[in-house]
């Protein structure tokens, strides 16, 4: 099964590569205009951004898919009032690095304050392939923690560096690729992707 994944983010691909090693999946091209996400919640997000990308293939895609999969997901900060939340792309967009976005995050964080964190996946799944029925089908997956005081590890992307899963000490950014897939809110979302979609079963 080939899918349509709504993102050119490399990371994002390395990782449903990994959780959903039974599809294959066709990035987002470049000369593709950028998808909307204008929504105020995650699922709001990841529809948009798979129906516009459905909308986009069906006129100029080079190849054929059997569907489109689109995520919105964010870092969720208890003491941000939820922020950055579904913005978690678009923050601190002037800084060239998820370094220096990491550590001005965490620097709007008084000494004294409530660290707990959450990330939040949302995806979206819509068919193109005549044989696939049905309408959207959306799907989540969230992973409670909380924020470390620096920016450690460089494995993963995004926040994962300043993020602490419950249970562990280290951060997503020093934990191996396999401990973050067995419990990552990406990982419990393509669970649950699987459970809806008999067509993933291996």
């Amino acid at each position: 099964m080939k899918l349509l994944l709504a993102s050119r983010n490399a990371g994002k691909l390395r990782e449903f590569s990994a959780l959903l090693p039974e599809l294959q999946f066709v990035l987002w091209p470049a000369e593709a205009p950028e998808l909307p996400e204008t929504g105020a919640f995650f699922q709001d997000n990841a529809l948009q951004k798979a129906e516009g990308a459905r909308a986009w293939w069906r006129e100029h895609g080079t190849e054929a898919v059997d569907g489109v999969l689109a995520d919105d997901s964010g870092l969720c900060v208890d003491a941000l009032w939820g922020g950055p939340g579904v913005l978690s792309a678009r923050f601190a967009l002037d800084l060239p690095s998820y370094l220096e976005r990491n550590r001005r995050l965490l620097a709007m964080l008084p000494g004294d304050a409530d660290r707990r964190a959450r990330f939040v996946c949302v995806l979206a799944f819509v068919p193109l392939a005549a044989r696939l029925k049905g309408g959207p089908i959306t799907v989540s997956g969230a992973v409670e923690g909380g924020l470390a005081l620096e920016h450690r590890g460089e494995n993963g992307f995004g926040y994962d560096p300043i993020f602490i899963p419950d249970g562990f000490d280290q951060t997503f950014g020093e934990l191996p690729s396999s401990t973050k897939h067995t419990l990552s809110h990406r990982a419990r979302a393509c669970a649950a992707l699987r459970e809806c979609l008999p067509e993933l079963h291996p």
